[in-house]
């Protein structure tokens, strides 16, 4: 769930200490930040990194653990020997940081992911992030003639900028899509379905033989609410998709939306979801289809890490884009939803900010990001990183998915705006719809007076997508 980070909501979720005093002694960014932390600029040290500096780094340690970010820290314990480097690893980053954030003592690298992550909508108001502007006209560690910026691939910035600014770092590249056992699909006979007719078809012939065509986690149903966006998006074209980021009325009552509103809730009325799914967590459902209890789930190309405990020999997990709805689709089949995860930030109020934007710097240098490919079994944002590596089936499926969109990549940037409204709001809509509480008209209208109420409400900041 996601916290707001105002702060009267800081003052009540941080611990006593940071009493009422703290309010009018430290606001949680701005220009006052106490970046006292800066050696001098030199070719080989172009953000001014003081290089007996330390350097405190919290991560979020979640479905690709901690081990990663220890390598990053090596390579930067190597540029900056003298430099001591604090590492911490926790799920809980709102309770953790939260009263660190009002007290004015924030790390100097947070990875603000996870279900407890600290709102962006309210760190961004607040100005308690560093813009990574100057990270992006840098050059890059592997070569001093290509600024950081054109080593990254496309949509990265703009899914972390609020504003105009660059604030967040989205290190992993996540493709999103329909997960299927490879395995199963070529001893059955069965092809992935191109069109949603074809999808219908084949659940039919899937919970014949036996099995739940589908599975998903009814305790995070917003799981669901992806394969609805994105077969909207390739219904209705890109400009559906920023109607609903920029809280438009009646974003999410367009014919597209509904369209693929009532092509999902076809699964649950015609009984292919897994009985029992709607009790189920992400990773409890994930284990039913790694079982082969369930022959699709929705989600995003973390999941071979996820679940690399549980998924037999030879499973062969894939990934493909969600079905066409309709033959005139404005996006082709090959589209699909891509885009940054998990979040770095910088600390305006950091004690080593020039740090934390060398350490972001190091992590997108060829060898650490294809060292946290590696370890991880997921790409990042960095173009070319995965090359020459032995990928697992599923990250190779996504490297497929990927090049067979040919840059038809796209995403939705409201969950990121807006936490609460898909953490919350669009995760409880799509519980009530997939238990069959409301239909798929209802979804709409419900969904849509929730992104009303974040609209009209003064004391949520607003963003633009153009």
């Amino acid at each position: 769930m996601g916290h707001g980070i105002s702060r009267r909501g800081l003052l009540q979720g941080a611990a006593g200490a940071a009493a009422a005093g703290t309010l009018a002694g430290c606001a949680m960014g701005g220009d006052d930040s106490p970046d006292d932390a800066k050696g001098e600029v030199t070719a080989s040290n172009p953000l001014g990194v003081k290089p007996d500096a330390p350097l405190e780094v919290v991560i979020f340690n979640g479905g690709f653990g901690e081990e990663y970010a220890k390598a990053h820290e090596a390579m930067y314990r190597q540029r900056y020997p003298k430099a001591e480097i604090k590492h911490s690893a926790t799920q809980q980053i709102a309770e953790t940081l939260q009263p660190r954030f009002v007290a004015g003592d924030p790390p100097d690298v947070v990875n603000n992911s996870g279900g407890s992550q600290i709102d962006f909508n309210g760190l961004v108001s607040e100005g308690a992030l560093t813009d990574l502007g100057e990270l992006l006209d840098a050059p890059s560690l592997d070569d001093p003639n290509t600024k950081v910026r054109d080593t990254l691939l496309p949509g990265i910035v703009d899914v972390g900028s609020y504003d105009g600014r660059f604030l967040s770092l989205n290190y992993a590249y996540s493709a999103y899509g329909v997960w299927y056992s490879q395995k199963l699909f070529d001893a059955r006979g069965w092809e992935y379905p191109k069109t949603w007719t074809e999808m219908i078809a084949l659940c039919r012939t899937i919970k014949a033989a036996g099995i739940a065509p589908w599975t998903y986690p009814g305790k995070h149903s917003r799981y669901m609410s992806w394969p609805i966006l994105a077969a909207a998006g390739k219904t209705g074209g890109i400009e559906v998709i920023k109607a609903i980021d920029n809280l438009e009325p009646n974003a999410w009552k367009h014919d597209a939306v509904r369209a693929a509103a009532e092509a999902y809730y076809q699964l649950a009325v015609d009984g292919y979801l897994q009985p029992g799914a709607e009790g189920m967590d992400h990773i409890q459902s994930q284990t039913e289809w790694c079982r082969g209890h369930a022959a699709f789930v929705s989600c995003g190309s973390w999941l071979e890490n996820e679940q690399k405990s549980v998924t037999p020999p030879g499973f062969r997990m894939a990934v493909a884009p969600t079905p066409s709805l309709t033959a005139g689709d404005k996006m082709g089949f090959e589209a699909f939803r891509g885009t940054g995860s998990e979040p770095f930030i910088v600390p305006t109020k950091g004690k080593n900010v020039r740090g934390g934007l060398e350490y972001l710097r190091i992590m997108l240098s060829q060898q650490g990001a294809s060292d946290f490919t590696r370890k991880v079994s997921s790409l990042t944002c960095v173009r070319g990183s995965s090359a020459g590596i032995a990928l697992g089936p599923g990250l190779t499926s996504v490297t497929k998915l990927i090049d067979a969109s040919n840059g038809g990549a796209f995403t939705w940037l409201y969950s990121s705006y807006y936490r609460k409204l898909e953490r919350e709001r669009v995760d409880a809509a799509c519980a009530e719809l997939f238990t069959k509480r409301i239909n798929a008209a209802q979804w709409c209208d419900k969904v849509q007076r929730s992104a009303d109420e974040f609209a009209q409400d003064p004391a949520v900041k607003k963003y633009k997508r153009a």
